[in-house]
């Protein structure tokens, strides 16, 4: 008798993407001391904990180390005990390493941005200490079909609304393998493998916007338009990024010819662009003078846009990372100021 359906379908998402990694750093099929390694990040919740253990499953019969990282934000009391259990169970599960990193969170963006800023950080860094090749998130539909309306309610761009991708970050390091299945699916498999799991009161806490939505804000979606809201808001998602791919693509070739030959941007050029692709190239000029990306929101961009298509003698545009932006003998200069 085979695995219940919710592992085999875990199993199978993971096996996927370690064969893509494989793939791409063409591994000899001999195990041996150069083998790529892949680490998951690991809360100790049910996502992550299905996912340590379908990692661990799927490694064992592929020429893939696996490990784990668990990161203690130091928000709750005894948080560090509870990192250090969690990575005894990755242990168990046979992940090597398996360890618990602890980070100082910030205040920068919000307490949820700024404990996303310092995991991610962590996880940076545990990748470059180990060499891993890559990193599983254990990121679920419903995390999607979230992530999609916390854009919807920011009034964000279409990059925004496509959520996350199922690869992100430096040389495509995170791998997110359980975008296409829902939460109910990865909690029935953590039940039928019988993994301990920790359920974060974060998650639970009205305090957090994340957790009104997915408590709260979802149902009532449910409630008033039926069920298949959060495969709709998932499908969105990927539509919106392939949109705002071929969108980025066409603002990074328009770039080059919107400036003049000492490379400042021209705003009569400028103007003659579709509004869409323009603002793509006025968010890659401002971020490429020092503007954090995850700062730079739509009403930022707006504004500078202001200084192309409703010129009025404005003044510079204060922007995130102590860059502005002004309009000055008919070019658009951004620098640091």
């Amino acid at each position: 008798m085979g695995p219940h359906p919710a592992v085999a379908a875990i199993r199978l998402a993971v096996r996927r993407v370690l064969h893509d990694v494989l793939t791409e750093h063409q591994t000899d099929p001999a195990p041996d001391a150069h083998t790529p390694l892949v680490l998951v990040a690991c809360s100790g919740g049910a996502d992550s904990m299905a996912l340590a253990s379908a990692l661990a499953f799927e490694a064992r019969k592929l020429p893939v180390r696996a490990g784990g990282i668990t990161v203690d934000h130091g928000l709750q009391d005894g948080s560090d005990t509870r990192a250090g259990e969690v990575a005894g169970r990755m242990t168990v599960l046979g992940l090597t390493p398996s360890e618990a990193v602890s980070v100082t969170v910030g205040r920068e963006g919000g307490p949820e941005a700024a404990a996303r800023d310092a995991r991610y950080a962590a996880l940076d860094a545990a990748a470059e200490r180990h060499g891993a090749a890559a990193i599983l998130l254990g990121h679920t539909r419903d995390d999607q079909a979230e992530t999609v309306l916390l854009g919807l309610a920011r009034g964000s761009g279409i990059r925004s609304l496509s959520g996350m991708a199922a690869i992100s970050g430096a040389s495509g390091r995170y791998r997110r393998p359980f975008l296409q299945l829902d939460r109910q699916t990865v909690r029935k498999a953590c039940v039928a493998q019988e993994l301990a799991v920790w359920d974060d009161p974060h998650n639970s806490d009205p305090a957090y916007t994340r957790s009104r939505l997915r408590h709260e804000g979802l149902p009532a979606l449910e409630k008033a338009l039926g069920k298949g809201v959060v495969e709709a808001l998932a499908r969105t998602a990927q539509l919106s990024r392939d949109d705002a791919d071929a969108l980025d693509t066409w603002a990074a070739d328009a770039e080059t010819s919107v400036r003049d030959e000492a490379g400042a941007l021209e705003c009569s050029k400028l103007h003659g662009l579709p509004p869409a692709v323009r603002r793509r190239v006025l968010r890659r000029a401002v971020i490429a003078e020092g503007a954090p990306a995850g700062s730079l929101f739509a009403r930022h961009i707006e504004e500078v846009d202001r200084l192309i298509t409703g010129w009025r003698g404005q003044g510079a545009i204060n922007l995130p990372g102590r860059v502005e932006a002004r309009r000055q003998g008919g070019r658009l200069v951004i620098r640091q100021g």
